[in-house]
């Protein structure tokens, strides 16, 4: 009860939250999904039009195929994971947060991370990734790999469901069976 009760008092101050500019146009804070008890915890970039509209992260096309690769790895999407953003607002047109926007928002993520948690901490994509790996890392070089990060975390990334809506093959060493592979890591590890 103690984590719901500390979730729902972060996500008040989200809702009334105007520390940046994306807060004018949003319809709705987008502020996490899943289960607050879970052992792991992805980060994903931001809100889109769908989420923004839902206020729930990862509903649209690029979440759908989300929840099937966590499903196809005997994963649950409601009760394994807990899922947010690095910033709670849409940008306009679907655009990368900027890096002041991501840190106006980053206290918000961070309590969440206190609050729920996890075993391991999932990076999805390349954005998640540079913001708290470093800009010039390329994620084809770091996805699949471990970090010790948010206080002593078990960290490691994978590729965006966007970018797997681009790469259709799930032949072997292909972006989506490589995600597949870097899921499965993931199971093991929380095993």
């Amino acid at each position: 009860m103690y984590k719901e009760e500390e979730l729902n008092k972060l996500k008040k101050e989200c809702v009334n939250c105007k520390k940046c500019t994306l807060s004018e146009k949003r319809n709705n804070i987008v502020f996490s999904d899943g289960n607050e008890n879970a052992k792991i915890l992805l980060i994903g970039e931001a809100p889109g039009a769908e989420e923004d509209l839902s206020g729930i992260p990862f509903v649209g096309r690029a979440g759908k195929l989300l929840t099937k690769l966590i499903e196809e790895c005997g994963f649950s999407r409601k009760n394994d994971f807990y899922i947010c953003n690095t910033v709670k607002c849409r940008p306009p047109e679907n655009r990368i947060p900027t890096d002041e926007e991501k840190k106006l928002c980053e206290n918000y993520l961070l309590s969440q991370i206190k609050i729920v948690n996890p075993k391991v901490i999932v990076l999805c994509g390349a954005t998640s990734a540079k913001s708290f790996l470093g800009n010039k890392i390329k994620i084809s070089q770091i996805r699949g790999n471990w970090y010790k990060l948010f206080d002593n975390i078990d960290t490691t990334v994978i590729f965006h469901p966007s970018y797997l809506l681009r790469n259709h093959s799930e032949e072997e060493g292909s972006p989506r069976w490589l995600t597949k592979q870097d899921l499965m890591k993931i199971k093991d590890f929380i095993s």
